[in-house]
Formats: C-alpha cells, sequence, structure tokens
C-alpha cells in the first residue's frame, strides 16, 4: 500500500511478516509483527517495510495504526514448526522478496528508532550504514538460517556480522538463536556496542565494551513463550531511547516480556497498567 511521504516512523521494522503454519489454521508471525504490537502499545508511531502476498489476508491482523509498505511478492514468506516432544524441527515453503534501501520512501530514512528485524535472510546489508541518525537495533536470527531443497531450514553462521554489528547500537539475540555455535554470544558481545543474550525464564546476559552483567527474569506463570523475544528486544530499544540508561532499560524490558509470556499471541503485547508499572519500576 503506498503512503504519504508526511508520515515519519518513530519505530521503524525492516523484515517479514510470516504466514505460520499451525494446527488451528494460518497465523500472522515474525519478529516485525510482535515488534509492533509492542511499540504501538508503548506509545511510537510505527511502520514496516515488508514484503508479502499483495492480497495477504494476515496483514490484516496487525495494529491499525501501523503503517505498512509492502512490496507485492509471489508468496508470503510461509514457515512450519514441527515437534517431537520438546524438539523441534522448522521448515520453510516459501520466502518473499529481499528487502533494500531502494525500497524505503526517503522520509522514512529520518526514523528515530530502526529495527532490523530479518526472519528468513531477507534484509539486504546495505541497511547496517543506511541511516545516518536513527538507532539500529538488530535481532539476527534470521541471517543465521539457510533453507534446504525440501524447505528444511538449518542454522548457519553468520558471515556478514562483522560487517553489520559494529554500526547498530543493539544486537539482541537468544540461546535458542546461537545453539548451533555457542561461541557467537562472544562474537556479537565483541562486535556490538550493546549485545544482549536472553535466556527465557533465566534471565539473560548484558555486554557493554569490556563489562558484562547478568540480569533476572520475573517469576510468572508461563502460559505461552511466543513473541517474548521480540517484546523483549522492541521494548529494551524503546527503554533506552527515552532512559539513555541501559540497567533502566533491561529492567522494563525484562518486566515487559516477562509479563508477556503470561498471555498468548498477540494479547502478549503490553497493557497500558503494564507499561505504567514498568516505568514506574525506574523512576518515570
Amino acid at each position: 500500500m503506498s503512503e504519504s511521504p508526511a508520515f515519519i516512523p518513530d519505530y521503524l521494522f525492516l523484515g517479514h511478516i510470516t504466514h505460520d503454519v499451525t494446527p488451528d489454521g494460518p497465523r500472522l508471525g515474525g519478529t516485525v509483527s510482535y515488534g509492533a504490537h509492542t511499540a504501538v502499545a508503548m506509545g511510537q508511531k510505527v511502520g514496516i517495510l515488508t514484503s508479502a502476498k499483495p492480497d495477504e489476508p494476515l496483514l490484516a491482523d496487525l495494529p491499525a495504526s501501523v503503517r505498512v509498505i509492502n512490496i507485492p511478492a509471489e508468496h508470503t514468506t510461509m514457515f512450519e514448526n514441527r515437534y517431537v516432544g520438546s524438539a523441534r524441527t522448522q521448515y520453510m515453503y516459501h520466502r518473499a522478496l529481499t528487502l533494500t534501501p531502494a525500497m524505503l520512501p526517503p522520509a522514512w530514512r529520518q526514523a528515530r528508532l530502526i529495527h532490523i528485524a530479518p526472519i528468513a535472510y531477507e534484509v539486504d546489508l546495505a541497511f547496517f550504514t543506511f541511516f545516518e541518525q536513527g538507532a539500529i537495533c538488530v535481532t539476527p536470527q534470521g541471517f543465521m538460517r539457510r533453507r534446504e531443497a525440501d524447505g528444511l531450514v538449518k542454522t548457519i553462521h553468520w558471515a556478514d556480522a562483522d560487517r553489520a554489528l559494529p554500526h547498530v547500537r543493539l544486537t539482541v539475540f537468544s540461546e535458542e538463536d546461537i545453539q548451533h555455535d555457542p561461541s557467537l554470544e562472544h562474537t556479537f558481545a565483541r562486535l556490538s556496542p550493546i549485545a544482549v543474550l536472553t535466556r527465557a525464564e533465566r534471565g539473560g546476559t548484558v555486554y557493554q565494551g569490556a563489562e558484562r552483567a547478568d540480569f533476572a527474569a520475573i517469576e510468572v506463570e508461563q502460559v505461552g513463550p511466543t513473541g517474548a523475544g521480540d517484546v523483549f528486544a522492541s521494548a529494551l530499544h524503546i527503554a533506552l531511547d527515552r532512559l539513555g540508561d541501559l540497567p533502566r532499560a533491561i529492567r522494563v524490558a525484562a518486566y515487559l516480556a516477562g509479563r508477556s509470556i503470561t498471555r498468548e499471541g498477540f494479547d502478549s503485547a503490553p497493557t497500558p497498567d503494564e507499561i505504567a508499572t514498568a516505568w514506574a519500576m525506574v523512576g518515570v
């Protein structure tokens, strides 16, 4: 859909929305989808640059206020997760188009916060040096995937990390993202000005320069963990921008991500009361 050049997002997401195949039918997925719900809840004007079928009905499940530039593709990126016990096998049946800087309207280049959020290695590396003023967060899981001929998704080494991460403010990744190569924890910490490794209910670790600090997760009864990492990353990017203080921003993000797993689907986005509580915790 076309957009007015007058619109400048506060928070710009770059990445594919996904059609997730589930036993209950198709569902909207992707970091940009969960992140957009979080950013809107936290008062941001949100824009998404993505690629999907031009008539993709799942786009209607994004918040109504989100402005979307959809680069039309033959197929929407489609994933299915198959489980045997707790072991997951992931398949990618379709992949939409690669996103490049030329697809972004000039006004959108003025976004204050940019979130590079690939799900299927779809974001061009040129975006890392494209923005002159906005602060960049990257959730790199989608750069560490490869699709086999039968659709099976395998994890791989991200060969361009050394070219990309020095240009961002914030890198957020999970233990699951790097389980194929745990040494990436220290690689990402070395390359990124701020790197955060999340460990689900065990909290996580923050790296900033030579400093390392662990943080705890809040104790809650888990209902639906999907999207919690996206809530955490988006909330942290926003809180860091507002507070300019990393430990306080981590507290905000950890609280909102923890609360998110008490609900399922996009209901995991922070509620007004949760957001008020999170800010109050850090003196805002």
